[in-house]
């Protein structure tokens, strides 16, 4: 199978994976939230989301279309403003709604799963430093001359899939755990809602000063 790297180099790529899958982002920000308030389902449902946008950018990044998108400044300036502004968007919905997103008695929630889908999916698709991090992470891993260049850029891209998804499900069910004890201390959980809206702030101001160059 040539598109499976070498041994070495998988190790390298999965040891470096396992550090970067714990560092808190805009993703991870996002499955707690989702998680706290609207229970472990929809958690799950938004960390799918985010997981297809990592197959979409490994997609890209394989088949050369992020070089482009960073290489116009117009589509850069384009995609940055509308992840910052969705950020944003979610920070106003985390401070005006937050704690209202609870799970009903009868099992149901007030966020449809599709629409947890779709969050998740657009936090990771409208930040560049994803496409930014993919086009300079992936290639590390990677001969320029290698005939099969394109299915290992593939096979690495899904690989951080499947490595990361363990632990993103982790933090998932540790949300959900801790729901309703924070659902019993509304003040601990409005707190989290401001805590949240200032994250999610922050990530959007520096998914805008993010330069392509």
């Amino acid at each position: 199978m040539d598109f499976i790297p070498s041994l070495p180099v998988f190790l390298a790529f999965s040891l470096a994976l396992l550090l970067l899958a714990i560092t808190p982002g805009p993703d991870m920000t996002l499955w707690i939230s989702r998680s706290l308030r609207d229970g472990r389902a929809i958690g799950l449902m938004t960390l799918a989301g985010t997981s297809f946008g990592i197959s979409i950018h490994t997609l890209l990044v394989a088949f050369g279309i992020s070089a482009l998108i960073v290489a116009s400044p117009t589509a850069f300036m384009l995609l940055k403003t509308g992840g910052a502004a969705y950020l944003l968007w979610l920070a106003l919905q985390a401070i005006r709604h937050g704690s209202n997103f609870v799970i009903k008695a009868d099992g149901d929630v007030v966020v449809s799963k599709k629409g947890a889908f779709l969050n998740g999916l657009w936090v990771n698709l409208l930040n560049p430093k994803v496409i930014i991090f993919f086009m300079t992470f992936l290639p590390q891993f990677v001969t320029a001359s290698d005939p099969h260049v394109t299915g290992k850029l593939i096979f690495l891209g899904l690989w951080s899939i499947i490595l990361s998804l363990p632990i993103g499900i982790g933090i998932v069910y540790g949300a959900d755990f801790m729901s309703s004890w924070l659902q019993a201390n509304r003040k601990v959980l409005r707190g989290i809602d401001y805590t949240f809206a200032g994250v999610f702030s922050i990530f959007a101001v520096k998914i805008f000063m993010t330069q392509a160059k």
